[in-house]
């Protein structure tokens, strides 16, 4: 298992100016590959190889206008290469997007394998510095200088804010004990989150508590002169905001996840398409704002660490406008009925702590017999459509007992 460890590091101005150079170099790399392989594909009509990526690099290294490219680390600059060609693999399967030209006024990296550093007694020296770099481990449990990373990756945040992550290679832990509890849960955007056991978990609303100062920054950057110092200190501020709005949320997420993590051995959240969601122009920022894909990110791999299970309902199930007593499926249920009442049973429901109940029913539905296995669930759409499986994804049991974030 892969576990990394991320620190802020504090460069002298000669390691900075030579990982600024690196930065500059990695750059060019990838959009001058990048260029080329948009051509290979729109004028020639073919896909360009790793091969090609690093032959041609060999040749740009040995012309008089890019031979300081040289002057640095070879390694980040394979790296790059490495990078692109994983980035066109996953866009050709559907996994992601078209890969987009990096810009130097966002967040800069250089990825630096065991050939290219040295880790010796909690000190870092990269290659082409004189001086370890220094860093702050803010680790208790994990003593620094046993450390042994595989790879090191230093990034420069657009506020300036330095950092290097240590990706290493851990024993599998034991596993955790079981909870003896399963929770289902219903995201949303007024609630972030609301469970099965009737719990509910308000939004922060981190970007719109922050909205009004960003918008003051950028009016007054907006009359700033382009290339001006005064630009460039309200574009770090700016830069600033936006990191404590990120930071806000990464850590309002992972302790939500934990503690859902640390309570239940099954977890049962919907398959929602926010992709799609974002189109909508009234809800899109705080859509947005919510992180639902990122808090799924980390329910999985929590799960899989913990040996817990995640089922992933699907977006078709009508969680809402099903009672969770009874079964009965109401044919229309606005977004705006908060709370209605079963004419079947009679039962009163809340929208959100109904949807919960429905959801967390669909996962024990599959789970009962093979927890390991989301095959054969016996929920699908309803209505005249086709119908389609009940579950998305599901993670597999996997022991794990490191601590959680």
């Amino acid at each position: 298992m892969r576990t990394a460890y991320k620190c802020r590091a504090y460069p002298t101005p000669q390691q900075a100016a030579v990982l600024n150079r690196t930065f500059g170099c990695v750059r060019l790399v990838w959009n001058k590959t990048l260029a080329e392989r948009h051509r290979a594909f729109h004028v020639e009509g073919r896909r360009t190889s790793y091969k090609e990526t690093d032959a041609a690099l060999t040749e740009w290294k040995r012309t008089e206008n890019l031979a300081f490219l040289s002057e640095v680390s070879s390694v980040p600059l394979q790296q790059t290469l490495r990078h692109q060609h994983t980035a066109f693999a996953n866009f050709f399967a559907g996994r992601a997007r078209y890969p987009r030209f990096k810009n130097r006024n966002s967040r800069q990296s250089a990825h630096y394998t065991r050939s290219a550093f040295r880790m010796r007694d909690g000190k870092l020296t990269l290659a082409k510095t004189d001086s370890p770099l220094e860093f702050v481990w803010s680790f208790s449990d994990i003593d620094v200088t046993t450390l042994n990373p595989t790879m090191v990756v230093i990034s420069r945040d657009p506020d300036g804010r330095w950092y290097v992550t240590f990706a290493v290679d851990a024993d599998t832990p034991d596993p955790v004990k079981p909870a003896g509890h399963e929770i289902g849960v219903d995201l949303g955007v007024k609630d972030f989150a609301v469970t099965s056991d009737g719990q509910r978990i308000a939004n922060p609303k981190h970007l719109a508590r922050k909205a009004r100062n960003l918008a003051r920054y950028q009016r007054r950057m907006a009359r700033k002169q382009r290339g001006s110092n005064n630009r460039r200190k309200l574009k770090a501020k700016i830069a600033r905001a936006h990191r404590k709005v990120r930071n806000a949320r990464a850590d309002f997420l992972h302790r939500l996840s934990t503690n859902l993590v640390r309570q239940a051995d099954l977890i049962a959240i919907e398959d929602l398409n926010v992709a799609g969601m974002v189109k909508n122009r009234c809800l899109a920022k705080a859509i947005s704002d919510c992180g639902w894909g990122e808090f799924r990110r980390q329910l999985e791999y929590k799960c899989e660490r913990y040996g817990r299970h995640l089922v992933v309902v699907d977006r078709w199930y009508p969680s809402s406008k099903t009672c969770s007593n009874c079964g009965h499926l109401l044919a229309e249920l606005s977004l705006s009925t908060r709370a209605w009442t079963c004419p079947a049973c009679r039962t009163r429901h809340d929208r959100d702590i109904n949807a919960a109940k429905n959801i967390l029913a669909a996962g024990r539905a599959v789970a009962r017999d093979n927890p390991g296995d989301a095959c054969g669930a016996d929920v699908s759409r309803q209505g005249s459509s086709l119908p389609q499986s009940a579950v998305k994804q599901e993670t597999p049991p996997v022991r794990a007992g490191v601590p959680l974030l």
